[in-house]
């Protein structure tokens, strides 16, 4: 069986991305085949596509750190044909060959039954940064960090993370405030349900060690001088999560604010996620998660559409989230 796929190459020093007709013996060793219905364009795809960043650790491979679809053949006995499931991470595009392909072979222990309030393209259209701030919500309530011990902070608002990250903490009755360097987004964040939009500028510097308490916890995902001024901001025993590096991966710290306000900083790892962890994050996305406010997010493309709109990501010129129809 022929189908179509992205496929990379390093020729020389930089990527090539082409669209190809592979067929089933190009697949990877796996005990689940999938017949994949949806993608979608993650900052991670943005830097492996670019070669910004070591993400594709092999060569030729097919891209792609998320996929959603029906599974057409199984030998793994949790899973049997016609079951809809999804895949985020793991080692989709950087060892193995990830979504952006009408057909997938992966490992079972990869994967997550889709839960019924969900279509294939609704799972992408949340995906791995869906999947990510709902982990990073998760991390905010094992801080104790409940709505009424205040406001809550999304760094990146615009971007994946972060408005999938407004969307539900909003509906889980916190106060969302929003940092972004596109102020011309701000009725987009609002209706997402966020109180106050900020400017980035006033957190993206250098700054003091200590600040005013602002917030009671927050949502980052920048990483460098934003992730410390959040973190010097945050209000005593608040708890911070650190899921993304689209400022800086440098973290020029100091220590104050740990010892002298207690605060916690966690980290949330979506690619290795134990299972447990990825099964509560999508049945509490299915739960928690308001389906109008994920249609507001999305925009939809091609895969011949992908390596632009990875480029335009890393520029910081897409809202929300990019679906992939690979059968389109």
């Amino acid at each position: 069986m022929t189908f179509k796929a992205l496929w990379a190459t390093k020729p020389k020093d930089s990527i090539l991305v082409e669209l190809k007709q592979l067929d089933d013996e190009q697949l990877m060793p796996g005990d689940v085949t999938i017949a994949v219905e949806y993608s979608t364009v993650n900052y991670k795809d943005g830097l492996a596509i670019s070669g910004r960043a070591p993400v594709i650790q092999t060569f030729p491979l097919i891209p792609g750190i998320d996929l959603a679809g029906v599974v057409e053949a199984s030998s793994n006995p949790a899973f049997q044909a016609g079951d809809r499931v999804v895949v985020n991470g793991w080692a989709l595009s950087q060892t193995h060959h990830g979504g952006y392909a009408q057909r997938a072979r992966v490992c079972g222990e990869w994967l997550v039954k889709l839960p019924d309030t969900f279509s294939a393209k609704q799972a992408m259209a949340i995906g791995t940064a869906g999947y990510t701030a709902m982990l990073s919500v998760l991390a905010l309530e094992q801080g104790g960090i409940t709505p009424d011990k205040g406001d809550i902070l999304v760094t990146g608002a615009s971007g994946g993370v972060g408005s999938i990250a407004i969307a539900l903490l909003s509906k889980l009755g916190y106060r969302v405030l929003a940092s972004t360097g596109r102020l011309a987004e701000a009725t987009y964040l609002k209706s997402l349900g966020a109180a106050e939009v900020l400017d980035r500028s006033i957190l993206s510097a250098p700054g003091a060690p200590l600040g005013p308490e602002k917030w009671a916890g927050a949502i980052d995902t920048c990483g460098g001088n934003t992730l410390v001024n959040v973190l010097a901001q945050t209000g005593y025993r608040g708890t911070v999560t650190a899921c993304g590096l689209a400022q800086s991966m440098d973290f020029p710290a100091s220590m104050l604010p740990f010892i002298l306000r207690n605060i916690t900083l966690a980290g949330i790892d979506s690619v290795n996620a134990p299972q447990q962890a990825r099964i509560t994050a999508w049945e509490r996305l299915a739960q928690d998660l308001d389906l109008e406010k994920l249609g507001l997010t999305t925009q939809e493309i091609t895969l011949q559409q992908v390596p632009e709109v990875a480029q335009q990501i890393l520029e910081g010129k897409v809202r929300g989230r990019t679906l992939v129809n690979v059968n389109a």
